[in-house]
């Protein structure tokens, strides 16, 4: 049998796999996980791991410029909403969405996904003008070639974006996780939307998408060499998905601990449409396309990228 390195993030959807409670059918694998930071930059430098989660929007990314080292299978491990994402100074006039347009703003990573998802609903859901906005990164996992009109730099070495934010020299900052100055309220930062999950809410009734962050991504000297490792990839991970999911509504004894989850699934899963964590090409195709062309218009890719050349040909069908 065939042995294979996966590494990718530890979550109720992924752990039977990681573990080899849910096997991939025809493979041994021997299983890492880590952080997303890390697995990226290990994924977009080295190619080490031949099975590794990718960030959706680096994938995008290599995918239209032609250096890609992987292929992605459409399991999506990650999916945030992010109206939570954008902090903002409140001492600068800013009430609404409206409002950011020519301000700087700060960003871990232009490229990271998050990002990317928060400047395509800001221009698209709140008619946000993104080039008039100056932004400033903390350093890129690979190097951006942008159009000249887009205002992206990243900071000097020994700054910091959250130190920038605090004492006011940026107006905003967009990242997946609170800056310090938020969490113990030493400088005047908020979140731009306080109800942050009742615009959220919104956002999905309008649009139906829950955005995908990482895909699952095969290196493609491997996913060459086993034509049948792609879709035993999609069904070991759907799997281990729906028993997650499964598991939430178990009540005899709790299997996470909040007191009422399993409520909270119900209602959750309705407003979903039935699944609230959904994989596959078919079922994610709009909200894909909508994702390459948030790339485009923010300089990632300079060609429209078609969303079948993101995910291996028998995974399509999914």
């Amino acid at each position: 049998m065939t042995r294979l390195t996966l590494a990718c993030t530890r979550s109720d959807r992924t752990q039977p796999v990681l573990d080899g409670r849910i096997p991939i059918a025809g493979f041994e694998i021997a299983a890492e996980a880590g952080e997303p930071e890390d697995l990226f930059r290990t994924a977009m430098r080295e190619a080490r791991f031949e099975i590794t989660e990718l960030s959706m929007a680096s994938h995008i990314l290599s995918v239209a410029r032609g250096d890609s080292r992987y292929i992605g299978v459409p399991v999506f491990p990650s999916r945030a909403f992010r109206h939570s994402a954008i902090y903002i100074r409140t001492d600068r006039g800013i009430e609404g969405p409206e409002d950011l347009g020519g301000r700087t703003i700060g960003v871990p990573e232009y490229q990271q996904t998050a990002a990317m998802w928060v400047r395509g609903m800001l221009r698209t859901y709140y008619n946000v003008p993104m080039r008039s906005i100056a932004w400033r990164s903390a350093g890129e996992r690979t190097p951006l070639d942008l159009p000249k009109e887009i205002d992206m730099q990243v900071i000097p070495a020994g700054e910091s974006l959250e130190a920038m934010l605090a004492d006011g020299r940026i107006d905003a900052f967009i990242g997946p996780r609170p800056p310090s100055c938020f969490l113990d309220g030493s400088a005047p930062v908020a979140r731009l939307f306080p109800d942050s999950r009742a615009e959220e809410e919104a956002y999905l009734r309008a649009t139906t998408f829950f955005p995908i962050m990482h895909c699952i991504a095969i290196r493609r000297d491997v996913a060459a060499a086993h034509p049948a490792l792609p879709r035993a990839l999609f069904e070991a991970f759907d799997a281990a998905k729906r028993q997650a999911v499964a598991e939430l509504a178990m009540v005899n004894v709790l299997r996470v601990s909040l007191p009422w989850i399993a409520a909270e699934a119900a209602a959750q899963t309705a407003m979903m449409g039935g699944d609230p964590w959904p994989y596959g090409f078919t079922r994610n195709r709009a909200e894909l396309q909508a994702m390459c062309r948030f790339a485009q218009a923010d300089g990632l890719t300079a060609r429209p990228v078609p969303v079948e050349e993101l995910f291996e040909t028998s995974t399509h069908g999914t």
